[in-house]
């Protein structure tokens, strides 16, 4: 059953040298207790189209869109004001840098008991042993005594235990994780993953998880979405994006993920060149100058998303019949 329902997305920033395309025109869904994963380079349209749909975006963009619905709710016309109830309440954010993210100058458990006191209408006592419970529950030791505490005492990986107890403390539908390890070094990152899988087992809260490593999300996410230029270049089961990937920029993707063989040493292959200027998008593929299966096609026209099995779909037009000759001698 789906719980979130996207159809032709678009986000744009007006800026005084002209209109950045931001996010041109996705759609996805998000079904009732899976994870799915949005993967891409800085600047592929990952955290703005989360942030669109949450409308947490400056005053200088216009989000449009055919559909948005939550849990069977329309959200393309929802006020700030209703979004403010449904934030917390029924989604939650994790945000990048839990430093930046967690206010200074209120104790960990101010920040915890806040939403709680908004959204559910607990008592401060009450809201007080929620948090506790919260904090013990994504593994906090000594939680009586960390909620007095401020967020710089606390670690890295600490403060981004703080900051899922924040987003899961009202018990969301949904959950956003915008680059939740980024800043984490390797075991931490490792901890925290297996804290957000296991939650999310024992909760049944959605999951999409935002990062530009495909190795995060390899045992985390049921589904994986690739994002290249502000639009969706391929979708579908991680073992379908991992096993059988068909569009040349998650290939590319897969190839700077480290390979460890035994007695074989392989070097990381980087994209050549940039990600595309979305001042002035190109008119065909995003993708087109750093590909180099590139054709005349793709430089005059966007391909059209096609689907190579129910859960998998691939916008390329190395997938058109015409290609089909050219397409078995990239693959082999």
């Amino acid at each position: 059953m789906k719980l979130l329902q996207v159809e032709n997305l678009k986000t744009t920033f007006h800026i005084d040298a002209g209109q950045v395309q931001a996010v041109r025109g996705i759609s996805f869904h998000v079904e009732k207790g899976e994870s799915i994963g949005i993967v891409g380079e800085s600047g592929s349209g990952k955290s703005v189209s989360m942030l669109s749909l949450l409308k947490l975006l400056p005053d200088n963009a216009t989000l449009t869109a055919d559909n948005i619905l939550f849990d069977g709710a329309q959200m393309v016309n929802t006020s700030q004001k209703a979004m403010r109830k449904m934030l917390g309440r029924d989604i939650g954010m994790i945000f990048q840098d839990p430093m930046t993210s967690l206010n200074p100058l209120f104790t960990v458990g101010e920040q915890i008991i806040e939403p709680l006191r908004i959204h559910q209408k607990l008592s401060k006592e009450a809201a007080r042993q929620r948090a506790i419970e919260i904090l013990r529950m994504v593994e906090i030791p000594s939680p009586e005594k960390r909620l007095k505490q401020y967020p710089h005492e606390f670690s890295g990986g600490m403060r981004q235990r703080v900051m899922i107890a924040i987003a899961l403390s009202c018990s969301p539908k949904l959950l956003i994780a915008d680059e939740p390890t980024t800043a984490l070094d390797v075991t931490i990152q490792a901890q925290i993953l297996d804290l957000m899988r296991d939650l999310k087992d024992k909760l049944n809260v959605s999951i999409v998880m935002i990062t530009h490593d495909l190795g995060v999300i390899a045992n985390m996410c049921n589904r994986i979405i690739v994002m290249y230029g502000g639009t969706i270049v391929e979708q579908g089961t991680t073992r379908e994006i991992f096993y059988k990937p068909r569009h040349p920029y998650t290939w590319g993707l897969l190839r700077s993920i480290p390979q460890f063989t035994e007695g074989e040493k392989k070097k990381l292959i980087s994209i050549p060149g940039s990600p595309p200027d979305l001042l002035r998008p190109p008119a065909g593929c995003a993708f087109t100058s750093r590909c180099p299966y590139a054709m005349k096609v793709c430089e005059k026209q966007p391909p059209q998303s096609v689907a190579l099995s129910e859960t998998h779909q691939a916008a390329c037009w190395l997938m058109h019949p015409k290609a089909a000759n050219h397409m078995r001698e990239v693959i082999g």
